[in-house]
């Protein structure tokens, strides 16, 4: 059995390769504290190459999910400056091993933030919001994985587009939201899907960075987790995400 540093390389070096591993459950499931020391030591890893944490990213933000996991939380991952994809630009498949996208709404922070807040709390330290677009990419063969091995994996963020931001006051907690693929619709939903509401995510994301000892920072974004279920991309497609009152976001995926 690997150790935690060992683990953290094995799924650091999967990502930075966009390579397919066999899940870390098949041989000793990690347990949810193990999971986020391997996340923390490999993001540390992307940390020493340059990358800069930027923000946070939430999991498993719907009931659906958490059922289907068999956990009763939420679960959240780090963002760097180098998972960022430009809106309206080319996304390559070659970073990726089996990436999927989904519809989310972002927070940008302007103060920090961290341990039980209250919603008016958590929203009163919230700059703008955005419509996102995340790429998940679990580097496990076949996209299987237990709730340790999608944690160890950074919580399966890969990389995410930002769409433009706009005014806290606006009222996130039913906007309709249509996932499109070469102009079709794949997946309708509504922000409600996120706990109910994306401001309940942010209160978690609060609550959860506590606990490792970190805080959400002025200028820090946070993804509150997918809308709809996220479809798997595939090279020559066009991505757009239309969110009620926040617009439209997509991106071109190639080679």
């Amino acid at each position: 059995m690997m150790n935690l540093a060992e683990l953290a390389e094995y799924v650091d070096e999967a990502a930075r390769t966009a390579t397919e591993i066999p899940q870390i459950s098949d041989k000793t499931p990690l347990t949810v504290e193990d999971a986020y020391a391997v996340q923390a030591l490999s993001m540390q890893r992307r940390y020493a190459r340059g990358e800069k944490r930027i923000g946070i990213k939430m999991g498993l933000t719907s009931r659906a999910k958490m059922v289907q996991v068999g956990v009763s939380d939420v679960i959240w991952g780090r963002l760097t400056d180098a998972m960022r994809e430009d809106e309206g630009g080319v996304v390559s498949m070659a970073k990726y091993v089996h990436p999927r996208v989904e519809p989310e709404i972002a927070f940008l922070m302007k103060k920090p933030l961290s341990g039980n807040v209250s919603a008016l709390e958590a929203m009163a330290a919230v700059e703008a919001v955005a419509p996102a677009l995340e790429i998940i990419d679990s580097r496990y063969k076949a996209f299987k994985f237990d709730v340790g091995d999608v944690i160890a994996d950074n919580s399966s963020s890969s990389g995410f587009v930002l769409g433009t931001w706009h005014s806290p006051e606006i009222d996130l907690s039913n906007l309709g939201m249509v996932l499109s693929i070469n102009g079709r619709p794949q997946e309708i939903g509504s922000s409600a899907a996120i706990l109910g509401n994306p401001v309940r995510s942010l209160v978690a994301a609060a609550r959860m960075v506590a606990s490792a000892g970190e805080e959400l920072k002025a200028g820090d974004i946070v993804l509150a987790g997918g809308a709809t279920a996220a479809i798997p991309m595939a090279a020559g497609q066009s991505v757009l995400l239309e969110v009620e009152t926040l617009g439209m976001i997509g991106f071109n995926i190639g080679e």
